[in-house]
């Protein structure tokens, strides 16, 4: 009898260990990266946004990552950034004024504790065209939107740092269509820059325009890419991949 519940002991233990085995092998642990798009808008409305989403549902899959969509500014004040790991704005502009700001009060408060407890950022191509009247959210983005030279012309991007998650599998040299961003106050020194478009390969003037960076800032990590504006932006593999590494960087999970 002894020897029957020895047996029956070890056999639920070896079930356990095998089904804790199993969880780890699914992605299924108390360390599942947690992701959170947000893409509201009061500025312009780009029709990439639900092609974006869609396809980073499909890269939290496929990386075994929590997902969570949102275009709900009260999801700042409400607590959800307590359970996320990388807030991802996707294109999530505003106006000019005051008054179209979707973050103020508690919700500013929210975000600034989130990279201040360090949380990740990453802010996808239209991110940067918002919160003109809060200096600290353009000091988090790196820089500000300023101008768009006209139409979506194919542009020859330049990798500038390769040993960044996000630039890593990239070529070093390559053209793709988008619409290519300007800034202001953009200071390299601040941040690392990891991409740059060659202004003269859309017929402009401006020489080598940053076009996407990252750093660490405040206790967070915020990655910025220029790269988006078009819904077939997000089902070009660069352009995901691209994006999958800030979001493996921002959390922490690759350097």
């Amino acid at each position: 009898m002894r020897n029957t519940v020895l047996a029956a002991l070890l056999g639920l233990t070896m079930i356990a260990v095998t089904s804790a085995c199993a969880d780890d092998a699914a992605g299924v642990t108390d360390e599942t990266t947690r992701v959170l798009v947000f893409s509201h808008t009061t500025g312009w409305r780009h029709d990439s946004i639900e092609p974006g989403i869609e396809a980073l549902r499909v890269m939290a899959e496929e990386n075994g990552w929590q997902f969570e969509a949102s275009e709900d500014p009260s999801i700042f004040d409400d607590g959800a950034l307590e359970h996320t790991d990388v807030l991802v704005l996707l294109s999530s502009t505003t106006g000019s004024t005051p008054d179209s700001e979707w973050l103020t009060d508690e919700g500013r408060a929210a975000l600034q504790g989130f990279v201040r407890g360090g949380g990740g950022v990453v802010a996808v191509h239209a991110a940067a065209d918002a919160h003109y009247n809060w200096p600290w959210y353009r000091q988090m983005i790196g820089a500000a939107f300023e101008m768009h030279p006209p139409g979506t012309p194919d542009g020859d991007l330049t990798v500038v740092d390769g040993d960044h998650p996000s630039t890593r599998t990239l070529p070093e040299r390559f053209t793709r269509t988008d619409e290519w961003y300007w800034f202001t106050d953009f200071d390299e020194s601040r941040v690392r820059l990891l991409m740059t478009l060659d202004a003269a390969s859309i017929g402009e003037e401006g020489g080598e325009v940053p076009m996407a960076w990252s750093h660490e800032f405040e206790g967070g990590r915020v990655f910025y890419t220029a790269l988006g504006h078009t819904r077939e932006s997000f089902s070009e593999p660069l352009v995901l991949e691209h994006i999958r590494g800030g979001i493996a960087w921002a959390a922490g999970l690759e350097d």
